[in-house]
Formats: C-alpha cells, structure tokens, sequence
C-alpha cells in the first residue's frame, strides 16, 4: 500500500510560525504565483475563475502575511483607529492572522482627522483600524492583477513599479518634438475620491462585492459623533487608490474616442489631475498631479 502524496495548497497551513522566522522570500513568490494566475484569466476573460481565484488568494495564508506585513511597516503603523489598536509586537502580528477572516467580518468606522496641505485648507483623512488596514492590504492583493492587467496603458498614479517620474518622462516623450502641441490647459476633477459612486463600484470592480460594500458604508467618527458614507473612497484607506485608478481606467480611450477622426493624441495620467495639450488637430492629453 503505497504513501499518499498530500499536496498542499496556498489556502491552508498546519503549525503557526513564530512571526521573527517567517521566511519571507517565501512568502512573495507564492502569493505573486496567484496573482500571476489571476492576471492570465483576466486576459483570457475568464470572469469565474479570476473570483476562484481571488478567494483562493484572500484565504491564504501567506497572502495574509503578506498582508500584515505590509500595514506593520508602513509609515502609518504607529496611528491606530477607533478601537486604539496597534500591532506592535511579533504576538499580537500573529494572532492578526486569525483575524483575517470574511466570515462575520464587520470594518469599523474611520477615525477622521485631518491635514494641512500647501494651500492652507485642510485635507480630510480617515484612518482605518489595524484590522480594516490588514483586510484592505489582502484584497488589494487579489484585486492589483486585475488593476494592473485592465488599467490605462499611460496610467502612473498609485501603481507598483510606476511613479510621478515616469510620468515625467512620458511626457517628455510625447512632448518635446518640435511638432507637438503648443496649447496647454490645466484641469481636475473635483473632490474626485469623494464623489465616486458606490452603486458604480459595485457593478463594475471585480471583486468580493460584501466586503467592497461593508468598506464603503463603514462611515467615519469625527468628535465622537458618527457619521455615514453615502459616496466616494476615503482617502486613507489602503485599497482607495486602487479603487479609484479602476474608476479612472477608460479615459485614455474615452478622449481617444471624443476627438476628430485623425487626431493623434497621447494620453499620460497620474491620478485625477490633468494638463490637456493640444495643436490644431493634433492632440496631447497629459494627466500629472501634485502630491
């Protein structure tokens, strides 16, 4: 009788390790395999299998390292949320594993504070729990294959491995001939993270639609009074600029499509501001921001 070969699969684990001897280059290549898969199934179309997949990837428990990992280092590990948590042990970031799960899961209000920016008016920023933040930082994992393979091709705000310099030198390229566009126009959409529609969202963001929706109608605590959320992402969370890149994803051929037939055009976006340049009928849309 011979041995059977158990195979073992990224959605379960049998010992818990000791948070200081994760091996961590272990722990990237497996969740950058099923983002890889999800990748290819979204290319192929294959709707069903990209959610197989995102729930394989979101109850994995590498990808759930991965995850808190990434909240414990960041620059804003030492601000916790309403509940006052931090993560600030190897204990306490292992037993946030066990926290990570969808069943009964309920986000917290955010803690609304707000900054100064360069102007002088003041930017609101809501501040998840650490929980929130981890639960975020997963799904994010399961949802960039899909950003990344649908977004704008001269897309550079808020994605891996692209920057503001990048945008740069786009533009650069697409404007430093001696026949590109003289005219330059400066433009932004308003309040754009706060006006984003939730119902949109839901119908057009490939992924697990409860907890998109339990995210955006968590609403916020300012002064000890609660407030709800009837549109947009707040910025702050850790998912909300994906969320909105996806919101974005179809200006590039949008504007494509509004000019004349003929008209060349180049689109470079970073996020939601933008500097349309244009010639005759020669069209440069450049999207920058300022942050």
């Amino acid at each position: 009788m011979g041995m059977a070969c158990k195979k073992h699969i990224h959605a379960s684990y049998h010992q818990k390790p000791d948070w200081n001897s994760i091996n961590w280059k272990k722990v990237g290549p497996k969740v950058k395999k099923l983002q890889m898969r999800i990748a290819m199934a979204v290319r192929e179309r294959r709707y069903r299998l990209v959610k197989s997949l995102q729930w394989l990837l979101t109850h994995s428990f590498y990808a759930k390292l991965f995850a808190i990992r990434r909240v414990v280092t960041n620059k804003g590990r030492r601000t916790p949320g309403v509940d006052g948590e931090l993560w600030n042990t190897p204990q306490k970031k292992m037993r946030a594993v066990e926290l990570l799960n969808r069943r009964g899961y309920k986000p917290l209000p955010l803690r609304r504070i707000y900054i100064r920016k360069k102007t002088g008016t003041l930017r609101p920023l809501s501040i998840p729990t650490m929980r929130d933040r981890a639960m975020q930082a997963l799904y994010a994992l399961a949802l960039a294959p899909v950003a990344e393979t649908t977004g704008d091709l001269n897309s550079y705000g808020f994605r891996e491995y692209r920057s503001c310099a990048d945008a740069i030198e786009q533009c650069f390229v697409s404007l430093g001939r001696r026949n590109s566009a003289r005219w330059v126009l400066e433009a932004d959409i308003q309040a754009c993270f706060d006006r984003i529609s939730h119902e949109w969202m839901q119908h057009n963001i490939l992924m697990d639609r409860k907890i998109l929706q339990a995210w955006l109608k968590a609403g916020y605590v300012e002064k000890g009074k609660l407030y709800p959320t009837k549109g947009g992402t707040p910025q702050g969370a850790i998912i909300s600029p994906m969320l909105a890149n996806l919101t974005l994803d179809g200006l590039e051929s949008a504007i494509k499509c509004s000019v004349p037939k003929g008209s060349k055009v180049n689109v470079i976006r970073y996020a939601d501001d933008c500097v349309p340049r244009m010639r005759e009928r020669r069209f440069d849309y450049v999207v920058v921001e300022n942050h």
